[in-house]
């Protein structure tokens, strides 16, 4: 028998509800987190910039 666990539970309970904001459509899906990353862009962290960071010595 697997375990559970509560936070994968969680984030698969969202997901499921966002895919049904539209109407479980693959296209439609790919379009609104498309959407979210643009709206959220300032809080994502590109891997050019990590690799910077680590060639100044800032990363841990």
């Amino acid at each position: 028998m697997m375990k559970t666990d509560p936070a994968i539970d969680a984030v698969r309970a969202v997901r499921h509800q966002i895919s049904e904001l539209v109407g479980h459509d693959p296209q439609k899906l790919v379009d609104y987190y498309r959407k979210r990353q643009e709206q959220y862009r300032d809080r994502l962290v590109s891997r050019e910039a990590d690799e910077v960071k680590q060639e100044d010595g800032d990363a841990a």
